[in-house]
């Protein structure tokens, strides 16, 4: 199967939808078919403090020797990353929240790839990532653009809804799990827990409607990209 959540929405809503994490968050663009490589907003914690930032998605891991090494990740599997080599060290120190909308994922058809959009009515999705942070060796260590910080989302199997659009999702958190997932001292095995119950609760609330299939060609963005597909 391909990734999961190559594609997903965030909007100047998600501030309202998720208060909690984003009520000092400032403007928002908006973009409904974010992809690979586009630098997003992600919440982090820093001395206690959360704080809205900028990640570019695809996972560039502090050993990485330039910034065009491969591979670039952009999913980490829960089943994993705490262990992976690649996750290991973000999963236990640098972990964030990817505010969404919604994601779109693709079934196969005889007519071909039908791409579905996937969220939560009336709410948005408080996706898990891990984060990492890249020195640009060719740059001074003063230079402020010498660190480049990226991120993967966290993906879970699907098998609750959405399972029948495609087998893996992100693994979304509630409010009640802000805390524990982004503050420092949380351990491994608590984190695993808190994500597996978490998510399993988010995906219980997800619905999923076919739409345009000019989601296909990033170039495309705007509001209709998630209309529901007219249908008879």
């Amino acid at each position: 199967m391909a990734v999961v959540c190559g594609r997903y929405v965030v909007t100047r809503a998600v501030a309202d939808l998720l208060p909690d994490l984003l009520a000092d968050s400032g403007d928002l663009n908006d973009d409904y078919n974010v992809a690979p490589t586009a630098l997003v907003p992600v919440v982090r914690e820093r001395h206690e403090q959360r704080a809205v930032t900028r990640a570019s998605w695809g996972f560039l891991p502090g050993w990485a020797k330039d910034a065009r090494a491969k591979p670039q990740p952009i999913n980490a599997r829960l089943e994993t990353v705490g262990a992976s080599g690649m996750f290991r060290r973000a999963f236990a120190q640098a972990r964030c929240v990817v505010p969404a909308i919604g994601y779109y994922e693709w079934t196969i058809t005889a007519g071909g790839k039908q791409p579905h959009f996937i969220g939560a009515p009336d709410a948005a999705l408080a996706m898990a990532g891990v984060l990492s942070a890249w020195a640009d060796p060719a740059l001074p260590r003063d230079d402020p653009d010498r660190w480049r910080l990226s991120m993967a989302i966290i993906t879970r199997d699907a098998h609750v809804a959405p399972g029948e659009v495609h087998d893996r999702m992100p693994a979304c958190l509630t409010p009640d799990g802000y805390d524990e997932w982004l503050r420092a001292d949380s351990s491994p095995d608590q984190l695993l827990r808190l994500l597996e119950a978490e998510s399993m609760q988010v995906a219980e609330t997800l619905t999923h409607y076919e739409v345009d299939r000019a989601v296909g060609n990033v170039r495309n963005n705007s509001p209709d990209l998630i209309r529901p597909l007219a249908t008879g």
